[in-house]
Protein backbone atom coordinates (compact mmCIF):
# COMPACT_ATOMS: atom_id res chain seq x y z
CA UNK A 1 0.00 0.00 0.00
CA UNK A 2 1.38 3.45 -0.89
CA UNK A 3 1.15 6.47 1.31
CA UNK A 4 -0.52 9.52 -0.15
CA UNK A 5 -0.32 13.14 0.83
CA UNK A 6 -3.03 14.06 3.34
CA UNK A 7 -6.10 15.72 1.90
CA UNK A 8 -5.60 19.51 1.98
CA UNK A 9 -7.88 21.75 4.02
CA UNK A 10 -10.01 24.20 2.05
CA UNK A 11 -7.59 27.00 2.92
CA UNK A 12 -4.61 24.96 1.74
CA UNK A 13 -6.49 24.00 -1.41
CA UNK A 14 -7.34 27.57 -2.41
CA UNK A 15 -3.91 28.92 -1.46
CA UNK A 16 -2.38 26.28 -3.72
CA UNK A 17 -4.54 27.69 -6.52
CA UNK A 18 -3.12 31.15 -5.75
CA UNK A 19 0.43 29.78 -5.97
CA UNK A 20 -0.41 28.02 -9.23
CA UNK A 21 -1.76 31.32 -10.62
CA UNK A 22 1.46 33.05 -9.50
CA UNK A 23 3.43 30.59 -11.64
CA UNK A 24 1.88 32.31 -14.70
CA UNK A 25 3.18 35.73 -13.64
CA UNK A 26 5.35 37.63 -16.07
CA UNK A 27 6.64 40.12 -13.50
CA UNK A 28 10.41 40.27 -13.16
CA UNK A 29 10.40 41.39 -9.50
CA UNK A 30 7.65 39.46 -7.71
CA UNK A 31 5.33 36.67 -8.79
CA UNK A 32 1.88 37.02 -7.22
CA UNK A 33 -1.25 34.94 -7.64
CA UNK A 34 -4.81 35.60 -6.46
CA UNK A 35 -8.00 33.55 -6.29
CA UNK A 36 -11.49 34.84 -5.48
CA UNK A 37 -13.65 32.23 -3.75
CA UNK A 38 -17.21 32.12 -2.45
CA UNK A 39 -18.91 29.11 -0.85
CA UNK A 40 -15.92 26.88 -1.66
CA UNK A 41 -16.10 27.72 -5.37
CA UNK A 42 -13.47 29.52 -7.42
CA UNK A 43 -14.98 32.66 -9.00
CA UNK A 44 -11.90 34.12 -10.70
CA UNK A 45 -8.12 33.98 -10.67
CA UNK A 46 -5.38 36.45 -11.49
CA UNK A 47 -1.65 36.90 -11.60
CA UNK A 48 0.52 39.95 -12.06
CA UNK A 49 1.77 40.93 -15.47
CA UNK A 50 1.33 43.17 -18.50
CA UNK A 51 -2.16 43.76 -19.93
CA UNK A 52 -3.44 41.10 -22.36
CA UNK A 53 -1.78 41.26 -25.74
CA UNK A 54 0.98 43.68 -24.69
CA UNK A 55 4.66 42.75 -24.41
CA UNK A 56 5.76 41.28 -21.09
CA UNK A 57 8.32 43.07 -18.95
CA UNK A 58 10.80 40.28 -19.67
CA UNK A 59 10.63 41.43 -23.30
CA UNK A 60 10.73 45.20 -22.82
CA UNK A 61 12.28 45.66 -19.38
CA UNK A 62 11.01 46.63 -15.97
CA UNK A 63 10.16 50.32 -15.42
CA UNK A 64 10.40 49.91 -11.64
CA UNK A 65 13.85 48.33 -11.82
CA UNK A 66 15.08 50.88 -14.37
CA UNK A 67 13.92 53.76 -12.15
CA UNK A 68 15.06 52.18 -8.85
CA UNK A 69 11.57 52.31 -7.35
CA UNK A 70 11.43 50.52 -4.00
CA UNK A 71 8.87 47.80 -3.36
CA UNK A 72 5.63 49.14 -1.92
CA UNK A 73 5.97 52.60 -3.47
CA UNK A 74 4.72 54.32 -6.63
CA UNK A 75 2.50 51.43 -7.74
CA UNK A 76 1.32 53.42 -10.75
CA UNK A 77 4.82 53.26 -12.27
CA UNK A 78 4.52 49.74 -13.59
CA UNK A 79 3.42 48.24 -16.90
CA UNK A 80 1.73 45.36 -15.15
CA UNK A 81 -1.52 44.81 -13.35
CA UNK A 82 -1.54 43.21 -9.94
CA UNK A 83 -2.92 39.70 -9.40
CA UNK A 84 -5.84 41.04 -7.34
CA UNK A 85 -6.70 43.55 -10.06
CA UNK A 86 -6.64 40.84 -12.72
CA UNK A 87 -8.90 38.59 -10.62
CA UNK A 88 -11.41 41.44 -10.14
CA UNK A 89 -11.25 42.28 -13.85
CA UNK A 90 -11.69 38.63 -14.86
CA UNK A 91 -14.80 38.37 -12.67
CA UNK A 92 -16.23 41.60 -14.13
CA UNK A 93 -15.41 40.55 -17.70
CA UNK A 94 -17.39 37.34 -17.23
CA UNK A 95 -20.23 38.95 -15.24
CA UNK A 96 -19.42 37.18 -11.97
CA UNK A 97 -20.30 38.95 -8.72
CA UNK A 98 -17.53 38.83 -6.13
CA UNK A 99 -19.51 40.47 -3.32
CA UNK A 100 -18.89 38.62 -0.03
CA UNK A 101 -16.11 36.54 -1.61
CA UNK A 102 -12.81 35.61 -0.01
CA UNK A 103 -9.47 36.46 -1.60
CA UNK A 104 -6.58 34.03 -1.41
CA UNK A 105 -3.41 35.85 -2.40
CA UNK A 106 0.24 34.86 -2.24
CA UNK A 107 1.14 38.39 -1.07
CA UNK A 108 -0.59 40.97 1.13
CA UNK A 109 -2.39 43.42 -1.20
CA UNK A 110 -0.98 46.88 -1.91
CA UNK A 111 -2.99 50.00 -1.06
CA UNK A 112 -4.44 50.30 -4.58
CA UNK A 113 -5.65 46.70 -4.59
CA UNK A 114 -6.87 47.04 -1.00
CA UNK A 115 -9.12 49.95 -1.99
CA UNK A 116 -10.49 47.92 -4.89
CA UNK A 117 -11.11 44.89 -2.66
CA UNK A 118 -12.93 47.01 -0.08
CA UNK A 119 -15.24 48.49 -2.73
CA UNK A 120 -15.77 45.08 -4.35
CA UNK A 121 -17.22 43.76 -1.07
CA UNK A 122 -14.53 41.20 -0.29
CA UNK A 123 -15.12 39.83 3.21
CA UNK A 124 -11.85 38.03 4.00
CA UNK A 125 -8.28 38.16 2.71
CA UNK A 126 -6.01 35.17 3.18
CA UNK A 127 -2.36 35.77 2.33
CA UNK A 128 1.07 34.12 2.66
CA UNK A 129 3.69 36.88 2.47
CA UNK A 130 3.71 40.39 3.87
CA UNK A 131 4.18 43.51 1.75
CA UNK A 132 5.70 46.85 2.71
CA UNK A 133 2.73 49.17 2.22
CA UNK A 134 1.75 51.07 5.37
CA UNK A 135 -1.36 52.59 3.81
CA UNK A 136 -2.71 49.14 2.84
CA UNK A 137 -2.35 48.00 6.45
CA UNK A 138 -4.17 51.11 7.71
CA UNK A 139 -6.99 50.73 5.18
CA UNK A 140 -7.55 47.06 6.04
CA UNK A 141 -7.68 47.94 9.75
CA UNK A 142 -10.53 50.38 9.03
CA UNK A 143 -12.42 48.13 6.63
CA UNK A 144 -14.98 45.41 7.31
CA UNK A 145 -12.54 42.82 5.94
CA UNK A 146 -11.09 40.02 8.03
CA UNK A 147 -7.35 39.60 7.40
CA UNK A 148 -5.82 36.17 7.89
CA UNK A 149 -2.14 35.31 7.44
CA UNK A 150 -1.60 31.71 6.47
CA UNK A 151 1.49 29.58 7.00
CA UNK A 152 1.47 26.41 4.91
CA UNK A 153 -2.19 27.07 4.24
CA UNK A 154 -3.15 27.26 7.90
CA UNK A 155 -3.95 30.31 10.03
CA UNK A 156 -0.96 31.74 11.87
CA UNK A 157 -1.43 32.13 15.62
Amino acid sequence: MTQTEPRPTWRQYFMRFAHLAASRSTCMRRKVGAVLVREKRVLATGYNGAPSGLPHCAEVGCLRKDQNIPSGQRHELCRGLHAEQNAIIQAAYHGTSIKDADLYCTTFPCSICTKMLINAGIRRIFYDEGYADELATQLIAQAPIELIKLVDGEEQS
